[in-house]
């Protein structure tokens, strides 16, 4: 039996069982088991050598967003208007084949933007090349998800559901569970808080599915048993995700109010051109890009080409900062001054671990190089010669 066939069993078998307590440990084994398939289908092949036939882009700009949706709802047409990038656009579905990437250019700040293949409800199983589409998806700051309008709300259900297959958490935090595998000792359970999903036992079921009997365990929130399999895998993506209805202008007002109100939900048209300026301010606070302005020491700040952190992509600190600017700068470093929401008061005196905000100004004044021998009258070397031998002797005087 194939790992399809083992997953579609498991997964008939968990929707025929009644949740109950006397059953939660046998569904615990059974999400164990089929968290287990899923890892082993995403693997390549043994014995596979290539990379496989991905279309990955090389990674551009201070940000990436990936459009992904079921086909003809409008990514290329999208990505087209906001990037100028020509992606080509018909009646007909599956008209984009392959990744084609375009710029935006917005707050001064380069954001990558991919247009993906539409992909279909067995995605996950590798249908219409959704293995690759997930791949790209996967290495993304930002997901946007493409839906229609005037489609069923079961298409936005469908998407999440094929996405989380693949081990990608849209619009969650990682759980807040230590795991740490051990050589001996067995298994420590310890919680800090009361937990009503799981218990010890059920831990212990789990671990042992995956053959894991020496672990230290510690929950610091009440964790459900899926929060448990994803951190055991370790391979779980949790993305910042915004659903994007498009088509609104053919469908009612009461409809297109609904579906705004969502959350996570914005409503656009690129047939008519509506909101997509309100789209653009969006994707800026979800990816939480900073935009820090250097000054020279006496000079005015240069207000032409930003650094831009972000917390997806190193962190947001001064030693952050330091570091993406050259690694050898980080030992100079005296101390900063620091102009903007995140300073006190202008200009701060910060250390390497202050936090910046968007457009702060930063100066950074470097340690002095020290002079041997001390200085003025204190100075212990000269420039005469050690021995006495060696040095000029005057010319007598005249007589």
């Amino acid at each position: 039996m194939g790992i399809l066939e083992r997953i579609k069993e498991i997964e008939a078998e968990m929707a025929r069982t009644q949740k109950n307590k006397a059953t939660e440990y046998h569904l615990g084994q059974l999400k164990a088991k089929l968290a287990k398939l899923r890892t082993q289908l995403l693997e390549p092949p043994k014995g596979s050598t290539g990379g496989g036939d991905g279309f990955e882009v090389t990674k551009f700009g201070h940000g990436r967003v990936a459009l992904i949706g079921f086909p003809s709802v409008g990514k290329s047409t999208l990505l087209t208007m906001l990037t100028g990038t020509h992606s080509e656009a018909a009646s007909y579905e599956f008209t984009t084949l392959t990744c084609i990437p375009g710029i935006i250019h917005y707050n001064d700040t380069k954001i990558q933007l991919l247009d993906l293949p539409g992909i279909i409800e067995g995605a996950s199983e590798g249908k219409g090349r959704g293995r690759q589409v997930i791949a790209v998806a996967k290495s993304s700051d930002l997901v946007l998800m493409v839906l229609d309008a005037s489609k069923s709300e079961g298409h936005r259900q469908i998407l999440t559901r094929e996405l989380e297959a693949v081990g990608l958490r849209l619009n969650k935090r990682p759980p807040q569970i230590y795991f740490r595998r051990k050589k001996t000792g067995g298994i420590s359970f310890n919680t800090t808080v009361p937990l009503t999903h799981i218990d010890e036992k059920l831990c212990y079921q789990i671990l042992h599915e995956y053959k894991i009997h020496n672990a230290e365990v510690l929950f610091r929130e009440d964790a459900t048993v899926d929060d448990l399999i994803d951190v055991i895998e370790g391979n779980r993506r949790y993305i910042k995700c915004v659903y994007v209805y498009n088509k609104i202008d053919v469908v009612g007002i009461d409809d297109v109010d609904n579906l705004a109100r969502q959350p996570n939900s914005l409503v656009i048209s690129c047939n008519l051109k509506l909101n997509l300026d309100r789209l653009l301010a969006r994707m800026w606070d979800e990816m939480g890009l900073v935009r820090v302005y250097t000054k020279p020491q006496g000079q005015q700040p240069d207000f032409t080409d930003p650094v831009v952190l972000s917390t997806d992509r190193g962190g947001c600190t001064v030693e952050d900062f330091c570091n993406h600017i050259h690694r050898s700068l980080l030992k100079d470093v005296k101390y900063v001054l620091v102009w903007g929401a995140s300073a006190r008061h202008y200009p701060q005196h910060c250390g390497l671990g202050h936090v910046l905000q968007d457009e702060d100004v930063v100066q950074i004044v470097k340690k002095k190089e020290k002079e041997e021998g001390g200085r003025g009258r204190f100075k212990s070397h000269t420039n005469a010669p050690d021995r006495i031998s060696d040095r000029v002797k005057k010319a007598p005087l005249k007589q």
